[in-house]
């Protein structure tokens, strides 16, 4: 029977919580908030509203890490040098730099698993496109659009501030809206050679946060790559994927995986499961990472998205903020980047 417990009772613990609760053999021991309001939000399950604490009072194999950005890092390395693996939401990190402090911690600590939430990875459509990619029956890749438009009222940063400060959020809509857009980008595409990028705010919140990124984005293999995503749009759009390859163009979009012919005529092949009564983006793929996940941790396998499969999103948002910043391409070397 895996222990497990959520630390972070905001929106996105309500996927994860009824999915751990769904799953046999598990057991949901523990919840933490500091939010002391929120006490009574899981019945019958221990609350705390430190998580120090929690690590000390509970015998834990797994803690759910649904906190804001910039408490990634702590929590996950308090429970990591606990000798508890983690399950962290994304982003991994609010750098570059800081995602490299959790790459030391894993070494440091290297039976310990730490799992990042990219969990878009997992969906249907998505594994089928890259198996195409993968398989080479259509050539090689000329292309990939990624597109995110979506809603955000001014509410949804005066709820919850933190959302629109830098030193709290790491970012606006790259990293909280549109990485896992990025991530399935650098996956299809693979290394990446050079980006040049644009951020701005298109929306007068008075946020410190980007609202809209644009990025022209140069693979190693010579595929080209143009992202586009902003919380500006009048309503939530379906994210689009699209991948151009030298004999035919599939594209993701409304949760459908479509195969699109030189003439035009249309084929779908594939559609993701959907989870009811949750935001339509969230997808239904949390159960599968985190079935996943538990599986790793019971067999002792690594097949889960590791810290490293994390840090190239955060080192493409990096990288298209600094280009944005100096109006010049930025060179991509490994696990850091130069100004070209």
């Amino acid at each position: 029977m895996l222990k497990v417990a959520v630390v972070g009772l905001g929106d996105i613990s309500k996927i994860h919580i009824p999915a751990i609760q769904k799953k046999p053999n598990v057991e949901l021991v523990a919840v933490c908030d500091i939010d002391e309001s929120l006490a009574q939000t899981v019945p019958g399950v221990q609350f705390y509203t430190d998580y120090h604490v929690m690590l000390d009072h509970e015998t834990l194999d797994c803690v759910h890490i649904c906190l804001p950005h910039d408490l990634h890092l702590p929590a996950t390395k308090a429970c990591v040098e606990k000798g508890v693996h983690v399950l962290q939401e994304k982003p991994l990190a609010l750098t570059t730099e800081e995602g490299l402090e959790l790459v030391k911690l894993k070494k440091q600590n290297p039976n310990v698993k730490i799992c990042i939430c990219h969990q878009n990875r997992y969906n249907e459509t998505f594994e089928t496109l890259k198996k195409i990619v993968q398989s080479g029956a259509y050539g090689k890749i000329v292309g990939i659009k990624g597109l995110v438009t979506w809603f955000r009222p001014k509410s949804y940063y005066d709820v919850k501030p933190w959302r629109g400060r830098m030193k709290y959020a790491g970012g606006g809509v790259m990293i909280n809206q549109s990485i896992h857009t990025l991530d399935l980008m650098q996956l299809l595409g693979g290394e990446i050679e050079s980006i040049k990028g644009s951020i701005t705010q298109l929306l007068d919140y008075g946020i410190e946060v980007e609202d809209t990124a644009v990025a022209n984005i140069t693979f190693k293999n010579g595929a080209t790559g143009l992202f586009f995503a902003t919380n500006s749009n009048a309503e939530n759009s379906s994210v689009e994927l699209q991948v151009t390859l030298e004999k035919g163009k599939f594209i993701i979009k409304d949760s459908v995986l479509t195969k699109v012919d030189e003439d035009g005529k249309k084929e779908d092949i594939i559609e993701d499961a959907k989870l009811p009564g949750t935001k339509f983006y969230y997808g239904a793929s949390h159960l599968k990472i985190i079935d996943t996940f538990y599986t790793c941790i019971r067999n002792n396998t690594q097949d889960y998205v590791h810290i490293e499969d994390a840090l190239t999103s955060i080192e493409i948002i990096d990288a298209i903020r600094q280009s944005s910043e100096l109006n010049k391409s930025i060179v991509m070397e490994g696990n850091q980047y130069a100004k070209r």
